[in-house]
């Protein structure tokens, strides 16, 4: 036998392994146990939902009109980009600005968690602004160092919305190019 010693060393390393084994798979379910009352049907409970009734219709017409490329890096692979608001649905005043496709951005997902959670917003021009809140070497982990990243176009109906991204969502003391 190659690299253990005797049988006797072997034995007490299965022993061991298994109580670990037994040890480690017990506890994630003791601790789920204690930290949530489990229902009849187990770990799966039916529940009553508000569901975002036209966001169906949002993404086709974001994907129709981006082309069904994202709108800042022309990536094609429909089903990986999301349809992101650029004024979020929950603090559109109206139906009619939940569903305007100029409140909306095709974009790959990491741009758009950055997007949402104000680490990044665009100028009227379309240029990418970055938020001071993550550092360069950040910012070049995710492939967004270079300073030209920007809209590939930019209607009039989309400046307002950029307009409201920057004044309430970006993280930022001002508005413009942000080193960092």
């Amino acid at each position: 036998m190659d690299g253990i010693p005797d049988y006797g060393h072997l034995y007490e390393v299965l022993i061991r392994a298994g109580e670990l084994a037994r040890v480690v798979s017990q506890s994630g379910l003791r601790e789920f146990r204690s930290a949530h009352v489990i229902p009849p049907n187990g770990t799966e409970v039916l529940r009553e939902i508000t569901q975002r009734v036209g966001q169906d219709i949002f993404r086709r017409s974001l994907i129709d009109y981006w082309g069904g490329r994202c709108a800042v890096t022309g990536f094609d692979v429909v089903e990986l980009l999301r349809a992101s608001h650029i004024k979020p649905w929950s603090v559109c005043g109206s139906d009619i600005e939940r569903l305007d496709v100029f409140n909306g951005l095709l974009l790959v997902p990491h741009l758009d968690a950055l997007f949402d959670r104000g680490l990044l917003t665009f100028s009227d021009e379309g240029a990418l602004l970055r938020s001071p809140t993550l550092g360069s070497e950040q910012w070049e982990a995710l492939g967004l160092a270079d300073r030209r990243l920007r809209l590939l176009s930019v209607a009039g109906g989309h400046r307002t919305y950029l307009a409201w991204h920057r004044t309430n969502l970006f993280r930022d003391c001002s508005v413009g190019s942000v080193d960092g």
